[in-house]
Parts: C-alpha cells; sequence; structure tokens
C-alpha cells in the first residue's frame, strides 16, 4: 500500500470513527482511538488511527506494531518528541476528547502488556515474530 492509499484508508476510518460515537465496523465495533500527534521535526499535527486496550491502573495501552513493518510507526517518534497530546475516544453517543501523556513502558511492564495485548488480540504476536525490532508498548495516561 502506498502511503497515500495509507492516508486516504485513514482518513475513511477516521470519518467514520466520528461519524459513529468510535464505532468502526471493520474493527469489531470500538476498539480504534483517534491519537493526535505534532509532527518531531515539522510541527504538523496529524492524527492516526490506533487499536487500543486498557491499561490496569487507568488510561490506554497502545502499540507500536506499525503491523510488524521493521520501523516504528511515525506517531512513536512523534509522541516522544512530544508526549503531552489529545486523543479521541468511544463514546456512548459521540467520540470524546481527553487530554493525555504517553509514556513508554519500560522492559518488564512492556512485557506483561504485550502479554495481555497477544492474549486479546493474536496478530500482535504475529506482528513481533515478523520484525527484529522490539516492538514498544505505550500508555497514555490522563492529563491533570
Amino acid at each position: 500500500m502506498s502511503n497515500e492509499e495509507r492516508q486516504s484508508w485513514n482518513q475513511q476510518i477516521i470519518e467514520e470513527f466520528r461519524a459513529n460515537a468510535g464505532s468502526v465496523e471493520q474493527f469489531g465495533g470500538k476498539g480504534l482511538l483517534l491519537l493526535h500527534h505534532t509532527g518531531a521535526k515539522s510541527g504538523t499535527p496529524y492524527v492516526s488511527p490506533v487499536a487500543w486496550f486498557s491499561a490496569p491502573e487507568g488510561g490506554w495501552v497502545i502499540v507500536a506494531s506499525n503491523a510488524g513493518r521493521d520501523n516504528h510507526p511515525a506517531w512513536f517518534h512523534n509522541l516522544q518528541a512530544n508526549p503531552e497530546t489529545v486523543i479521541e475516544t468511544p463514546g456512548d453517543d459521540e467520540v470524546q476528547t481527553v487530554k493525555v501523556k504517553a509514556r513508554v513502558v519500560g522492559d518488564d511492564e512492556r512485557d506483561a502488556l504485550y502479554a495481555e495485548v497477544v492474549a486479546k488480540a493474536p496478530q500482535f504476536g504475529e506482528y513481533q515474530k515478523g520484525t527484529s525490532r522490539r516492538i514498544p508498548i505505550l500508555v497514555l495516561e490522563p492529563a491533570a
């Protein structure tokens, strides 16, 4: 898939997400959030649909899998440079906007969370098998 095709596909997902209170049919309902991030070098604002899982102590777990590619997704680098951001999450009747701070988890926490993610969504285990890089996990914590 070319970069242009990927951007078009993401835009369709974003539109469906916003039109349906965060529900996207091809992803089984409300398993996505919209991650706002700012380009680390460019300062350009972006929005990316990202799968999420509940964090044990509140917040959202996201995986920088990039579908098993050998490089991290751009949003990972952007969050490292600009960890304070906003996400759009599914709601009952409309999308909710939440201010968050992104945190890359350490090795032990990462291993425990990755095991939980793979138990819920086995494709993430396949993504790790498909790349030599250690796929990072981030926790998005509500900003105070």
